[in-house]
C-alpha cells in the first residue's frame, strides 16, 4: 500500500480541486450540477495492508511512496485508517516483536474493520504455519479480542471468523453485511452509507423490476430491493455471491434472485445469443425490467453490455473510474439523458473519485 499524506486542514480544497477537474472532464455532457458527498478527513479507511519490514530482529509496519515501490517507509500510525486499525496497530506490533514464532518470516499484515467495532487481522508468511504457530496466534487473538487469520503458501488458518459483520445506517434503517476477508468491500464505510442513501433517493420514483450487474456482496442490492417488485442480480465471484445470499437473508430481503455469471455472459443471455444452465430455473421474460443498476470495475462496461444497458428506461451507474464512465456515457447519452450526477470522495488526498449517475430514456 502506498502512503497518502493527510492534511485535514486542506481537505475541502483538495476535494474542490477534484470536483473542478471532474466538471471539466464532463463538459461535453448535458448534466445537472454535481451533487458532492464528502468524507471524514481522517480515519476513513476500514481496510489497510502493510508490508512488514524486518530489521535487527524487529518487525515494523512499512508503506511505499507512489512510484517508489522498492523503498519502504517505516510508519508508526496510519491516520487515514479507522480508529480501530490505529488502536490495534501498536498492540499487534508489540505482541509480534515479543514472539519470534509470530514475527519470523512475516511479510505482510492486513486489517479489516467495521463501523460496528469488529475486526479481522491477517498475517501473511513466507513459511509453513505449524500447530505451534497456531497456539501462539490463538493467544494473540485472545489478547487483542479480534479474529486472526494466518496465510502462507497453500495454507489458511482461521482463528475465529474469516469475516466481519458491518452495520450501515441508511435513511434511519440499519443494514447488516457480511464482509469476507478476501472479498471486495467499499473501503470508506461512511461514504458508502452516503452512496447507498443517494442510490435509494435516485430510485424513489422508479417502478417495476430491477436488473443489477456486478452486485458483489449485495452492498447496493439489499437496500435497492426495497424499492422494486423483483430484483435479478449477477456476480461472477463465488465468495461474493455467497456473501450476498447471506446478506439478503440477514436483512430479510426475499425478492432477489442472484445468478453467478459475468455481465458479458448475462448480456449474451439477454440477447438470446447463448443459453446458460445457470439460468435454467429463471424465466427472464417474466421480469418487467424498468431499471438497470451497474457498478462495474475500473474498466467500465464492455460495448455489448453498454448496448444491453441502453435498452432500459432507467440506468443507475456507479463508477469508480470517471474516465471509463465518460467513455460509456458517450454511447449511453445517445439514447438517455443525465438526470442526476453525484461525486463521492471515497479516497481523500488522492485523485480518485467515485461517481453516481441516473439516466433516463430520452422522450
Amino acid at each position: 500500500m502506498a502512503i497518502h499524506q493527510v492534511f485535514p486542514e486542506q481537505y475541502q480544497q483538495q476535494l474542490d480541486d477534484k470536483i473542478q477537474q471532474l466538471s471539466a472532464d464532463f463538459t461535453g455532457f448535458v448534466a445537472p450540477e454535481v451533487e458532492v458527498f464528502t468524507s471524514a478527513p481522517r480515519h476513513y479507511r476500514m481496510r489497510a495492508e502493510f508490508k512488514m519490514w524486518q530489521e535487527k530482529g524487529q518487525a515494523h509496519y512499512a508503506m511505499y511512496q507512489p512510484g517508489e515501490y522498492k523503498k519502504p517507509f517505516i510508519i508508526d500510525n496510519f491516520e487515514v485508517g479507522s480508529e480501530i486499525i490505529n488502536q490495534l496497530m501498536p498492540k499487534l506490533l508489540t505482541a509480534i516483536n515479543k514472539n519470534d514464532l509470530l514475527r519470523e518470516r512475516l511479510f505482510q499484515t492486513e486489517f479489516l474493520t467495521t463501523l460496528s467495532g469488529e475486526a479481522v487481522i491477517t498475517l501473511i508468511y513466507h513459511k509453513a504455519l505449524t500447530d505451534e504457530w497456531e497456539a501462539e496466534a490463538n493467544t494473540l487473538r485472545e489478547h487483542l479480542g479480534v479474529s486472526i487469520i494466518g496465510r502462507s503458501r497453500k495454507q489458511k488458518r482461521v482463528l475465529g471468523d474469516d469475516f466481519v459483520i458491518e452495520k450501515l445506517s441508511v435513511n434511519d434503517r440499519i443494514f447488516s453485511y457480511q464482509q469476507v476477508e478476501t472479498g471486495f468491500t467499499q473501503p470508506n464505510a461512511e461514504v458508502c452509507e452516503k452512496m447507498l442513501a443517494w442510490a435509494l433517493d435516485a430510485s424513489t420514483e422508479l417502478k417495476g423490476d430491477l436488473l443489477e450487474l456486478y452486485c458483489g456482496n449485495g452492498n447496493f442490492t439489499v437496500p435497492l430491493a426495497t424499492h422494486f417488485n423483483r430484483v435479478l442480480a449477477t456476480e461472477i465471484s463465488k465468495t461474493s455471491v455467497k456473501s450476498a445470499q447471506f446478506n439478503l437473508q440477514q436483512n430479510q430481503i426475499d425478492n432477489v434472485e442472484i445468478v453467478r455469471m459475468s455481465s458479458e455472459e448475462f448480456s449474451q443471455a439477454m440477447d438470446k445469443q447463448r443459453s446458460f444452465r445457470r439460468l435454467a430455473d429463471i424465466n427472464l421474460d417474466s421480469y418487467e425490467f424498468s431499471t438497470v443498476f451497474v457498478d462495474p470495475p475500473r474498466a467500465g462496461l464492455d460495448d455489448h453490455t453498454v448496448d444491453i444497458v441502453k435498452g432500459f428506461d432507467n440506468i443507475l451507474y456507479v463508477s469508480c473510474n470517471p474516465e471509463t464512465l465518460r467513455h460509456n456515457l458517450k454511447s449511453i447519452c445517445e439514447t438517455h439523458d443525465i438526470k442526476r450526477f453525484a461525486a463521492f470522495d471515497q479516497f481523500p488526498y488522492t485523485p480518485h473519485l467515485e461517481c453516481g449517475v441516473l439516466l433516463q430514456r430520452k422522450r
